[in-house]
């Protein structure tokens, strides 16, 4: 193995170390030092790789931002389509959602040109592509609770297997915006 090669290897434990810590006990309550245990190596080593500790969520989070991409320029038939393929989307990268929900948040008061400016714009296409763009005083009521509750199912369901969350969340998402 090249020392290119190990070095790829050591940045890919070190993320998914990070990746599972984070979803485990949440960003701000991870260290690096924390993540270097996890994965036998120095904090020194980790720092190496990735520091700041933002450069760690920034290359978790790149990942789900091109599916998330992928999802909004997707075709659906309908409703039901686009919110299964949306839990889908959630189940499979729910570390990311929680880091993103609960750990860097405030996306509703975040400044112009901030990371918590595109995760709120992210959500306001996931919501016209499921309610349209100017929907009914019920519709959005609908919409905005068929997403939060695909978002808040699969954070507080890490401990949950995917296949059980992603079917269970489907439907009641579903559920939810048809009612």
């Amino acid at each position: 193995m090249t020392t290119l090669d190990q070095g790829n290897a050591t940045r890919s434990r070190i993320l998914a170390a990070a990746r599972d810590l984070f979803a485990e006990r949440g960003y701000a309550a991870v260290s690096l030092a924390d993540i270097a245990a996890a994965v036998g190596l120095t904090k020194t080593a980790v720092a190496y790789h990735f520091h700041p500790k933002d450069r760690l969520a920034a290359e978790i989070i790149a990942p789900a931002a091109d599916d998330l991409l992928a999802l909004l320029g997707g075709e659906f038939s309908g409703h039901r389509e686009f919110l299964r393929a949306f839990t889908a989307f959630a189940v499979r990268h729910r570390a990311v959602i929680r880091l993103l929900t609960e750990d860097i948040g405030g996306a509703d008061r975040a400044p112009p040109g901030s990371p918590g400016e595109a995760i709120r714009e992210f959500g306001r296409e996931l919501f016209v592509r499921l309610a349209g763009p100017d929907p009914s005083h019920g519709t959005r009521v609908r919409a905005w609770a068929a997403l939060g509750a695909v978002q808040s199912g699969v954070v507080k369901t890490m401990d949950v297997p995917a296949d059980v969350v992603e079917e269970t969340l489907t439907a009641a998402a579903v559920a939810v915006f048809e009612s």
